[in-house]
């Protein structure tokens, strides 16, 4: 790996480490779990499974370059985003990304989880960045991966991009149903106001 390339993997895992420090503090703050994956109605397998299958991915497939001396799966396509200004944009995002991320999952606090479980859910939170965002964790992470997309162009990592957006994108629905009916017309007020992925709504 070049210097860019270690350092946008190093702040990988840092939030990689953060992410679980910040998990862990929410469910000794709540005084419950906040793993919720495996609770509720909802079946969250998949989304669970291609969380871990992404996140995962990002933290070993960096190693196995090293290892290789370059990408496993050289793409021509994708070999034309490898240089100076593809590592040095998709280091600015894999920052702005992990920090989003880890900011507004520190926002959360008590109200954190992972997953969504009927009752176990916790106030809205509808300040900081989730009066600009819904899901600004996700937001957030996907930023991050789009960065390490950049820094690190080929098959292997668009395939885990895009594990984390499909993830993503099948969880936010199953939260916004848990949401709806544990919330109510609170949550609905909030998701009138403010968008999915980003912007106020007008009233």
């Amino acid at each position: 790996m070049i210097a860019m390339e270690a350092v946008s993997y190093l702040l990988f895992c840092v939030y990689l480490v953060s992410f679980f420090g910040l998990s862990a503090l929410a469910a000794r703050e709540a005084g419950r779990s906040v793993w919720l994956f495996s609770k509720g109605t909802e079946p969250q397998a998949l989304p669970a499974w291609l969380f871990r299958m992404a996140f995962a991915g990002a933290a070993i497939l960096p190693l196995i370059r090293a290892v290789f001396g370059g990408p496993v799966l050289r793409d021509p396509v994708f070999a034309e985003l490898d240089g100076t200004a593809g590592d040095i944009i998709g280091h600015l995002l894999v920052a702005v990304g992990a920090l989003i991320a880890a900011a507004s999952q520190m926002h959360m606090g008590a109200s954190w989880r992972i997953g969504a479980a009927e009752g176990e859910i916790g106030s809205i939170v509808d300040t900081g960045p989730f009066a600009l965002s819904r899901n600004p964790v996700f937001v957030g992470q996907i930023i991050l991966f789009a960065g390490l997309f950049l820094v690190f162009p080929d098959l292997l990592q668009a395939a885990l991009t895009l594990a984390l957006v499909i993830a993503i994108r099948l969880q936010v629905k199953i939260e916004e149903r848990v949401l709806a009916v544990s919330l109510g017309e609170p949550y609905l007020a909030y998701t009138r106001r403010v968008g999915r992925w980003f912007g106020a709504r007008k009233v």
